[in-house]
């Protein structure tokens, strides 16, 4: 027993050893080291990505993966391919074009790694860092309260305390009246003036003051210390973009914009003056916007556009008050899990959008609703809710997530009938078949003659 216990223990030492010094394709070659892995910043136009990868064996491959940390409905990874010159040591490089892709928001955050192969078939893949997409020719500074991350860099302590307080505020507001809550803090870059703002973002609308990026958690506004009493009220409209945005986020959702920006105006506050006097006057001459028309993008012509924003405000302010905030919130919720507008609105306050509209007209003491024949509403959805600068139009037009509704375009007299495609068909089709036939016809005379010839002969 024991000479058999002292074999087992050799032969197993002996594999052990073997194994030590047998070559095999995963100790071919050591890990590659990767230096110098920081990006340079273009703000705002680019960022270029630049390694120096070294290793034992020649590396033939490199891949830069690359991200940005925001809401999406899947995992994803861009890839980049930089050229370079296969060796055992390496420097590719490469840059990501903003003008070409559309750029990010200030603040945003920029993941990256490398995936390289060497000549024996091994991969390896670099750390992944990551970095803030910011101008840095601002001294900006930061004050942080519940939810609110906000960066300024002009206006002194007091303007900033004030913006936080005014952020800090529109939250508790929203979730006490809409039961809008934060789930993860909400970064506001305050920019000295629109212009510095447009200065840090690319193809921006030319009168934008302020935007919402909800899939990335950011707000940027342009806000002098003159324009505080904007400022606050800009303040709240975006966060509630960002809340909403959150709420119901998902692959299948659409939000009304009279909803998106209902809720985003109702947490500014009532009415101003203005808008109230301009909503008073379109109830007494009977001009009130169609609820449905207002699911898609507001109308650029200025007038119509204030009272977009105004009935929406005052459509969103019926249902709270009517209904309360817990229907608003699954109202909500319903259309984050896929329910269509009219679905949502059937299930939670039993009605769909003409209903709305009456139920919302009695309130107002409006005459009712016309009906058009078979209005449709088809989003085109984009990214980025907006609000308009303080010096602007008064509540000029802004973007929203979503396209103009669209009917079926009226078709022309005489126009009507299958399609050119079609008809085009339809004539070769024909055309084949009289060439069928008349080379057969003209087979037959032939065959005819010929027999007649025969019987002459």
């Amino acid at each position: 027993m024991r000479q058999f216990s002292m074999l087992s223990m050799l032969i197993l030492g002996l594999l052990i050893a073997a194994l030590a010094v047998s070559p095999g394709p995963a100790s071919a070659a050591t890990p590659a080291e990767v230096g110098n892995d920081q990006p340079r910043l273009n703000f705002p136009e680019s960022i270029t990505f630049r390694a120096d990868i070294r290793s034992s064996a020649r590396i033939t491959s490199v891949v830069l993966e690359y991200g940005t940390a925001e809401l999406t409905c899947g995992k994803v990874v861009a890839k980049a391919f930089p050229q370079f010159a296969p060796g055992a040591s390496v420097s590719p490089e490469w840059t990501w074009e903003m003008k070409q892709s559309g750029s990010l928001p200030p603040g945003a955050q920029i993941w990256w790694r490398w995936r390289y192969v060497d000549e024996t078939g091994r991969e390896l893949v670099s750390d992944q860092k990551s970095v803030t997409w910011l101008d840095p020719v601002h001294p900006w500074q930061t004050l942080s309260q519940a939810q609110v991350r906000l960066h300024y860099y002009s206006g002194g302590a007091a303007f900033g305390a004030d913006l936080l307080e005014a952020a800090v505020s529109g939250l508790a507001r929203v979730e006490k009246d809409a039961g809008l809550k934060a789930d993860q803090p909400v970064d506001l870059y305050i920019y000295a003036s629109t212009g510095d703002m447009k200065d840090a973002i690319l193809y921006e609308p030319g009168w934008t003051g302020g935007q919402a990026f909800p899939a990335n958690n950011i707000v940027i506004l342009g806000i002098a210390p003159e324009d505080m009493d904007w400022g606050r009220g800009a303040i709240a409209h975006e966060l509630t973009h960002v809340l909403v945005g959150h709420l119901t986020f998902s692959c299948l959702s659409f939000v009304p914009t009279w909803l998106n920006e209902g809720l985003a105006v109702y947490s500014e506050g009532e009415l101003d003056p203005f808008s109230k006097a301009r909503l008073d006057a379109a109830i007494q001459d009977d001009t009130l916007l169609a609820v449905r028309s207002l699911s898609g993008a507001f109308s650029e012509v200025p007038d119509k556009a204030s009272l977009s924003y105004t009935e929406s405000f005052s459509i969103v302010k019926f249902l709270i008050d009517r209904y309360g905030r817990e229907k608003m919130t699954a109202l909500l919720v319903a259309l984050r899990d896929g329910s269509s507008v009219e679905d949502a609105l059937r299930s939670v306050y039993a009605f769909d959008i003409e209903g709305l509209e009456d139920a919302w007209r009695v309130s107002l003491a409006a005459r009712p609703r016309v009906a058009a024949p078979n209005p449709t509403a088809q989003p085109t959805p984009t990214y980025v809710p907006t609000i308009i600068p303080i010096s602007g139009a008064p509540l000029a037009v802004t973007s929203t997530p979503f396209s103009y509704p669209t009917l079926p375009p009226p078709q022309p007299p005489g126009a009507s009938g299958p399609p050119l495609s079609l008809t085009l068909i339809l004539v070769g089709i024909c055309c084949a078949l009289g060439l069928i036939l008349g080379v057969f016809g003209l087979g037959v005379i032939l065959a005819g003659q010929k027999r007649k010839d025969g019987t002459h002969e």
